[in-house]
């Protein structure tokens, strides 16, 4: 009877918890893409993609201090470890300062590799929410490890919402001067960041008070460090294929068409933002698996794992099909509605992406929950090699294609579908070996006994 009532635990927390972020990521997600209608009317293709052009710097900051955070101290948390936020502040508030220092310093390096003059101010205004991020993922963590997804949730619309309220405010009354515009619009994220940090902060004091039932274990920041740093290694790839990407399309796209940066900015500003809006109910069943399958592997149940890490895949798969087929199907009316104020051409461009990439619905979900799935297992560095390879690849796909293959927004768009095809058959290949692998061993074991 016990360990069906575990059973029953594990599943309603992994159900729960992975309905609790999905809703609050796919809402943030939707305030994210209804931000783009205003915004693109204001700012134009060539705002947009300037606004593009910005992000990945700031993604890569954004990795190193605080993309491993969430699912490393949710791992600890879960697990018992003591005093894991409080050493977590302290070191990633100075990685955090560093990050924001170090966006500063390179937004004219940046603007001149780019060819873009807006892009300077742009990334000065936007460096500062590096740091308040890296404390927002720290609580983040703590809530997760602690079981309770609920925080990350609030804290996800919450900070979307000051994002959009205080980003169209200001894109209006610059919209006269488009690098002031786009610069306001990023300037609104850093805003929205710090709210957001100090929010969660006043969570944490309130809960922190209330002692587990568990015995708990001290940690070290060495020990923060060793589940957090290949997780960050992780997210790094994409933010910095992103980054190259940007640089190596712009720049070939730019020697064919003077519309270079627009034709980017309907490909990574729209398409790709479309595209993300069902990758983020999956995103959920990510977050919520590592808390409930790290207990398992941690006590020796890889066998367990596994099975809980395969049916986070499968939930995922029936989820992410039917929004690629929608995505597909409806994608004329999608981007009249999101995107109404693009020109004719930047419309029929947008649809043929969307068409183009909606397999990624699929492949991104299944990458997203297979990696959360890996990190849980024990097993971030595989994650983090697939992650990398496929992102060389990725860049490296999206220059043939535009150079030698005639295609130019079309070409970055195959490229990725070729390279999230290629990391999720990678990733899940490895975690159906190594579960077949384990229930062999443990088969062996039975029989021995």
């Amino acid at each position: 009877m016990p360990e069906m009532i575990k059973k029953l635990l594990r599943g309603r927390t992994l159900v729960s918890g992975a309905v609790i972020i999905a809703a609050g990521g796919f809402i943030s997600k939707i305030f994210g893409a209804l931000y783009r209608i205003p915004l693109a009317g204001i700012l134009g293709g060539e705002g947009m993609g300037i606004y593009q052009m910005v992000y990945p710097l700031y993604c890569i900051l954004l990795t190193v201090s605080a993309s491993g955070i969430p699912a490393g101290i949710a791992r600890l948390t879960a697990s018992g470890e003591r005093g894991v936020a409080g050493r977590a502040f302290g070191l990633y508030a100075f990685i955090g300062a560093l990050g924001a220092a170090l966006m500063f310093a390179l937004s004219r390096p940046l603007a001149l590799a780019q060819g873009e003059p807006a892009v300077e101010l742009c990334c000065m205004l936007l460096s500062p929410a590096v740091f308040f991020v890296s404390l927002l993922a720290v609580v983040r963590g703590w809530f997760q490890g602690s079981g309770n997804m609920l925080p990350t949730a609030v804290t996800e619309v919450l900070e979307q919402l000051i994002k959009v309220l205080t980003g169209v405010a200001l894109a209006v009354y610059f919209r006269h001067d488009l690098a002031l515009a786009v610069a306001s619009t990023l300037f609104a994220v850093t805003v929205s960041e710090a709210a957001c940090a100090l929010f969660a902060f006043v969570l944490y004091v309130g809960a922190r008070g209330r002692r587990p039932l568990y015995r708990e274990r001290s940690v070290s920041r060495r020990n923060i460090l060793k589940f957090t740093v290949p997780l960050t290694f992780t997210a790094m790839a994409m933010p910095l294929s992103q980054l190259a990407e940007s640089i190596v399309a712009v720049n070939l796209m730019r020697a064919v068409t003077p519309e270079a940066t627009a034709l980017y900015g309907v490909f990574s500003g729209c398409a790709v933002t479309m595209i993300n809006l069902p990758v983020s109910l999956t995103y959920g069943l990510a977050v919520a698996g590592v808390p409930a399958i790290s207990p398992l592997a941690a006590s020796g149940d890889t066998g367990g794992a596994v099975r809980l890490a395969k049916k986070c895949i499968l939930f995922t798969l029936a989820v992410s099909l039917p929004c690629a087929a929608a995505l597909f199907a409806f994608a004329p009316l999608a981007a009249r509605l999101i995107f109404s104020s693009l020109s004719r051409a930047q419309s029929a461009l947008l649809i043929k992406l969307v068409r183009i990439m909606s397999v990624n619905a699929v492949t991104l979900s299944l990458v997203q929950t297979a990696s959360a799935c890996l990190n849980a297992l024990g097993r971030p560095l595989y994650a983090t090699a697939v992650q990398w390879f496929t992102c060389i690849l990725r860049v490296a796909l999206t220059a043939v294609f535009i150079r030698y293959g005639g295609l130019l927004a079309e070409g970055a768009a195959v490229a990725a579908n070729i390279a999230y095809f290629v990391a999720a058959a990678l990733e899940l290949w490895y975690i159906i070996r190594n579960g077949k692998k384990q229930r062999f061993v443990f088969g062996l074991k039975r029989r021995k006994v």
